[in-house]
């Protein structure tokens, strides 16, 4: 099955070549890095690693990721499967394999990997961060009767699925909404445990209080719009 990557980066210079020269280059068509209007060499760090990049100057985490998509829709022979991960080296690239296997030997339509079935370095996720994840994760099972325990980044999703579920939201709410749509398509959604360390940088959310308010208004009315 063909797959490729899409990797959002926000000023993410010190850790993208990082995050490329770890996926797995065996398993991948890919790796499409999004650059989201970084002032920094993001660009020239991902070029140079190998991973083509695209340009999205509007801020936003959905944003980069539409822009991904529109760009494999536009392929002549478009991927089976998209795989996301974070720019920032918090996940453990290496562990695609894994992210993939369920999709590929099991016929998934959705794997997320879970920091909280993982490994968690100390430190790694914030109190705002684990407690938000908890929150969203019950509400989702509560209104949309669907298990999950993260909203983790690192994820896989069939391609032709992804581009049904008509993903909308350009900021914040870009895993849950992925999520909970998921859900009421009734796909067949999987979770594996991942390891996860600290980032490299400081984070552009969970590093701020207004990053953290945001994001977390976001999620929960993404989860709540949809109902």
């Amino acid at each position: 099955m063909i797959t490729d990557v899409i990797i959002p980066a926000y000023n993410e210079e010190d850790a993208i070549a990082n995050v490329v020269n770890a996926l797995p280059l065996h398993l991948l068509r890919e790796i499409i890095v999004v650059n989201n209007n970084s002032s920094d060499a993001t660009t020239e760090h991902a070029r140079a690693s190998g991973a083509t990049v695209l340009q999205e100057t509007r801020q936003g985490y959905g944003y980069a990721c539409l822009k991904g998509i529109e760009y494999l829709i536009a392929k002549p022979i478009p991927p089976d499967i998209v795989l996301f991960i974070d720019a920032d080296f918090s996940d453990y690239p290496e562990e695609a394999a894994a992210i993939l296997a369920p999709i590929i030997n099991r016929n998934a339509d959705l794997v997320i990997g879970s920091r909280a079935l993982g490994n968690k370095e100390k430190g790694s996720m914030t109190i705002p961060q684990i407690f938000g994840n908890w929150l969203a994760t019950n509400l989702l099972r509560l209104i949309y009767k669907v298990r999950f325990t993260d909203l983790g980044p690192f994820r896989a999703i069939k391609f032709d699925q992804l581009v049904a579920l008509n993903m909308q939201d350009k900021t914040y709410g870009w895993t849950v909404e992925m999520q909970l749509k998921a859900a009421k398509h009734k796909l067949r959604c999987m979770e594996v445990p991942v390891p996860y360390r600290k980032r490299i940088g400081v984070s552009k959310i969970s590093g701020t209080v207004k990053g953290t308010l945001l994001a977390g208004y976001k999620i929960l009315y993404t989860i709540f719009k949809y109902m």
